[in-house]
C-alpha cells in the first residue's frame, strides 16, 4: 500500500518518498510527514535473527514505498558497508545497568552517519526516478556532526553538489578538522559568524527564496537538505532502535513484547522523534527519555507546555545539541495537533514572530510518553568520569547528557524498565572534554596526544576518521557573516551577478 507524505503547513496534494526526499523541505516551508505512521510487517522474533541491513529494509520499505525491493536493497548496500567498522553497524554494550546503543562506527564517527551513509543513494535514485535533469545541491546547517557525515556521503556523488555552513566557534576543534579537510571537487564548508540556531535560519530563508529557485532552475540547479528535516534522514534513524530492541531479544536481554525505554540525548529533535516513530511502528518503547543539555528548551517545553527560545544561547561541551530552535519538533507538534496544518502554522508564526508558542492541555495530554530532563556541564563531566571509573567505559559528552538524565529519571520514578541509551558520538570526537572530566592533568596535551590518551585508558583503537585528520591539509577556510550565505552559495555555483 502506497505511502504519500504531506506538508505540516497546508492541505497541499500529498506527494510520493521519493519527492519528499527530493525537496527536503515543502513549498510552504513545512516538514513532509507521512499520512499514517506504518505498523512493521514481521514479528521481533523473526528481525531478531536479521543482520542491521535486513532490519533496515523491513523498516524501510513500509515508509518508501515507491522505490522498488531492488532499489532499496541496493541503496542500503551501499550505505552500510565497509565504511563501519563493526558488522553489527549499531552495536549495544552494556555498562552499569543500561544498553549503550552504539551509533559512531560510521565514517566519521557520530550518529549521522547511520542516515547520512544511505541518503545520497536514496536522493540520487529519486532523482532517476523523478527523472530529474538538474543538478542537486545540498545545503545543510550543522551544529557538528551533520556537516562531515554529509560531507562525507556526498563528496564526488555524480550529479549533486554540497555546501555546509556551520558556526565557527560552535564546534569541537576535532569537529572542525574534519570539515575543513574534506576532499571531493563538490564540496563546500563555510563557517559563520553566529551560531547554530543562525546557520540554521540562513539555510531555511535560502530554501524559501521563490526568485533564487527560479534563477537556480534556469542555471540547471535545485536544492535539497541533507538535515533531519529531510524524510530521507528521519526514516533510516528508526532502524536503529528496532534493531536494537531485536538484538535486546536475540541476546535474552528482554523477552518479546516487554518494554523498554529509550534516553535520546536532543537537540534538533529528529532522534528521539525517529524512536517516537518507532513506537507507533509498534516497537514495546515505555517511556521517551528526552535529554538536553543547558540550553534546556526542549525540557521546559515538556515541563510547561511552552516552547520558548527566548533565552541565552550557552555554549557547552556536547555542541551538537547547542540549539533553541528544535526544527524536527513540528512533526510531533502536527501530529499532537491532529493533523491540523492551520494549528502548525499559527504556533510556528508565534515562534517566528514571538519567540514562544504555547500548546493545549489536549496537545500536552498527548505527550504523556515523554519525559524530559537535562544535565549541565558539571553533571555531564561527572557522568563521563563516574561510569569510567565504575566501569571502564568512557563515553563522548552528548552519551554522558543522556546517561545522567537516565540516572535522574531512575531516582525519581524507581523505574526500572530495561534501558536503551542512544550514544551519539565517539568520545575521540570530543577528546578534550572527556579527557578533562576523567583528570584535569590531561589539559596541558596537545589534541592529538589526547587523542592517544583515551586509545590507552579506553583500550580501544583511535578510529580511523581521526587517524585521517592529523596531518590533513585545510581544504575549506571561507568564514562570512550570517547575513551573506546567500552570497557564499551563489560564488560557489558561480551565479553572482
Amino acid at each position: 500500500m502506497e505511502l504519500l507524505y504531506k506538508s505540516t503547513r497546508s492541505d497541499s496534494a500529498p506527494v510520493t518518498a521519493s519527492k519528499a526526499i527530493l525537496k527536503g523541505l515543502a513549498d510552504d516551508g513545512g516538514l513532509f510527514v507521512p499520512e499514517r505512521l506504518p505498523k512493521l510487517s514481521c514479528s521481533i522474533e523473526e528481525l531478531s535473527k536479521m543482520s542491521y541491513q535486513e532490519v533496515a529494509y523491513e523498516v524501510m520499505k513500509e515508509f518508501l514505498t515507491d522505490f522498488t525491493e531492488e532499489e532499496l536493497k541496493n541503496c542500503i548496500a551501499r550505505a552500510y558497508d565497509q565504511k563501519f567498522d563493526t558488522a553489527k553497524i549499531a552495536p549495544l554494550r552494556e555498562a552499569d545497568g543500561a544498553f549503550y546503543l552504539e551509533l559512531f562506527h560510521g565514517a566519521t564517527i557520530a550518529f549521522k552517519d547511520m542516515a547520512l551513509s544511505i541518503l545520497p543513494h536514496l536522493m540520487t535514485t529519486a532523482a532517476k526516478k523523478n527523472q530529474i535533469k538538474n543538478e542537486i545541491v545540498i545545503l545543510t546547517a550543522t551544529s557538528g556532526d551533520t556537516g562531515k557525515a554529509a560531507l562525507a556521503g556526498f563528496a564526488d556523488v555524480p550529479g549533486t553538489k554540497i555546501i555546509v555552513f556551520y558556526p565557527k566557534n560552535g564546534v569541537s576543534p576535532i569537529q572542525e578538522k574534519q570539515m575543513v579537510t574534506q576532499k571531493g571537487a563538490n564540496t563546500h564548508v563555510v563557517g559563520i559568524k553566529g551560531n547554530f540556531d543562525d546557520a540554521q535560519t540562513g539555510v531555511k530563508n535560502i530554501f524559501n527564496d521563490k526568485e533564487l529557485a527560479k534563477k537556480m532552475d534556469e542555471a540547471g540547479f535545485q536544492f535539497s537538505s541533507a538535515n533531519s528535516i529531510n524524510i530521507g534522514r528521519l526514516v533510516p534513524q528508526i532502524v536503529y532502535y528496532v534493531y536494537a530492541y531485536a538484538q535486546l531479544t536475540a541476546e535474552k536481554k528482554v523477552k518479546e513484547g516487554e518494554e523498554v525505554n529509550v534516553v535520546v540525548p536532543t537537540g534538533n529533535f529528529g532522534n528521539i522523534l525517529a524512536a517516537y516513530y518507532a513506537k507507533n511502528m509498534g516497537l514495546p518503547i515505555r517511556r521517551l527519555i528526552c535529554a538536553s543539555n543547558e540550553n534546556k528548551v526542549l525540557f521546559d517545553f515538556f515541563q510547561t507546555g511552552v516552547y520558548d527560545r527566548n533565552r541565552d544561547f550557552i555554549l557547552t561541551t556536547s555542541p551538537s545539541m547547542d540549539i533553541l530552535i528544535s526544527s524536527n519538533l513540528e512533526r510531533l507538534i502536527y501530529k499532537i495537533a491532529g493533523a491540523d496544518a492551520n494549528k502548525d502554522v499559527s504556533l510556528m508564526n508565534a515562534l517566528v514572530k514571538e519567540g514562544r508558542y504555547e500548546i493545549t492541555d489536549e496537545m500536552r495530554a498527548e505527550l504523556a510518553d515523554f519525559y524530559g530532563n537535562y544535565a549541565d556541564e558539571e553533571e555531564t563531566a561527572e557522568e563521563i568520569d563516574l561510569l569510567y571509573q565504575k566501569t571502564g567505559y568512557v563515553i563522548d559528552t552528548h552519551t554522558a547528557v543522556a546517561s545522567k538524565v537516565y540516572r535522574k529519571y531512575k531516582d525519581q520514578t524507581k523505574d526500572e524498565t530495561c534501558t536503551i541509551i542512544a550514544s551519539t558520538a565517539s568520545p575521540y570526537k570530543f577528546t578534550r572534554s572527556v579527557m578533562n572530566a576523567i583528570d584535569k592533568k590531561y589539559d596541558a596535551m596537545s589534541d592529538f596526544e589526547l587523542v592517544d590518551e583515551l586509545s590507552k585508558i579506553s583500550k580501544t583503537a583511535v578510529p580511523n576518521a581521526i587517524e585521517e585528520i592529523r596531518t590533513a591539509p585545510i581544504l575549506h577556510d571561507t568564514v562570512v557573516e550570517k547575513e551573506e550565505m546567500k552570497e557564499a552559495v551563489l560564488h560557489f555555483l558561480k551565479m553572482e551577478a
